[in-house]
């Protein structure tokens, strides 16, 4: 299949980011990206937390902010997407510029804070997927001046709780001043004991159970790791995403934008955000599953990730700097890798290096 990417990717990288970002997202809603055939891979597919996962690479939040382009982005080749962060009032984010390529490492800054057209724009375009082409679920924020956090989570779990497979609980962004403080054990178990009333309401009402994700930052100590792992399994989290972006500065090559202020992702988070996934995963000892992402930009990167812990994997960066036949790259190889290391479907890989230490 003949690949745009290498063609637009000069064109699109002498924008600014932001504006060629929002370029990529208007085409796909359009469905102007052609969709890309990937071959299915029994031993990909999994079943989690009752949802069929036909394989194990997704589409991070940040991409799809406001959920427009979720037909078009499952024809790329994702497992699943996750749209979002969506927050229950619009707002406008940062000022720009907030986005920054650093080309040299592949990576990218951005400050953008949590910009988005808010919880009923959101679920009007949420709602207009086509669920047979993958899962699809929905991330959610609070609003930068709203005081009660836990009211704004609440609000955004029950706006998408009809529509999501799945809602990740966003507390780990670096870009909305206090968010992390959610983290500390205190406000998180009072968060969660929120959530998971909400939740228990929704069940009722709507007569199904869906997962809730915790997306925590690389950004976090083993006293902290601890912590999050007694509070996510006290509060009835279904699952953990590690991690969102991180504001360490570590080994940058790029002289140009590194030091703007934001949350760090691509290439240089990978070793940061795996051991923090390895961490969490030895802590939560196979309760609940783990997504992992940051930095993953190969099929080697992913398997990684994988043996540290997770079950699944997200993308974003890579296809700023790939494109989105990287998703078909990883896809392709992974049961190579399964093969060589005598694995009859991935969920067996899933924390292999981490139960051999």
């Amino acid at each position: 299949m003949f690949d745009i990417f290498p063609l637009a990717k000069p064109f699109l990288h002498i924008l600014p980011a932001e504006t060629a970002h929002n370029i990529a997202v208007c085409a796909l809603s359009r469905g102007l990206l052609p969709p890309i055939k990937t071959r299915i891979y029994p031993e990909l597919s999994q079943d989690i937390l009752g949802l069929t996962f036909k394989n194990p690479v997704g589409l991070a939040a940040g991409f799809d902010k406001n959920a427009v382009a979720v037909n078009s982005l499952l024809k790329q080749g994702f497992g699943f997407v996750e749209a979002g962060t969506v927050t229950p009032l619009p707002q406008a984010g940062n000022p720009k510029p907030r986005i920054f390529r650093l080309s040299e490492d592949e990576a990218i800054i951005n400050r953008l804070g949590f910009n988005n057209n808010g919880l009923d724009y959101f679920i009007e375009q949420f709602t207009k997927r086509d669920v047979s082409l993958g899962v699809a679920g929905a991330n959610i924020g609070k609003n930068k001046d709203t005081k009660n956090a836990s009211e704004d989570y609440v609000r955004g779990l029950q706006a998408v709780y009809p529509h999501a497979d799945y809602v990740t609980v966003n507390i780990s962004s670096p870009n909305t001043k206090g968010l992390r403080d959610l983290q500390k054990k205190e406000a998180l178990l009072e968060l969660l004991a929120e959530l998971s009333k909400a939740r228990s309401d929704a069940i009722l009402k709507h007569k199904k159970r869906i997962p809730i994700f915790l997306k925590i930052a690389p950004d976090i100590d083993r006293g902290e790791c601890e912590n999050i792992a007694e509070s996510v399994l006290l509060g009835g989290i279904d699952g953990l995403i590690v991690s969102n972006t991180t504001i360490s500065r570590v080994a940058l090559i790029s002289r140009k934008h590194s030091s703007e202020e934001g949350g760090l992702s691509g290439a240089p988070l990978f070793t940061l955000s795996t051991k923090v996934l390895a961490e969490m995963y030895k802590l939560i000892g196979g309760k609940i599953p783990i997504i992992g992402v940051g930095g993953i930009s190969s099929p080697e990167d992913a398997y990684a990730k994988i043996c540290a812990g997770a079950s699944l994997v997200q993308l974003y960066s890579a296809i700023i700097y790939h494109g989105f036949s990287l998703v078909r790259s990883i896809n392709d190889k992974l049961p190579a890798f399964l093969v060589r290391d005598g694995f009859a479907n991935i969920s067996e890989a899933v924390g292999s290096k981490v139960r051999t230490i």
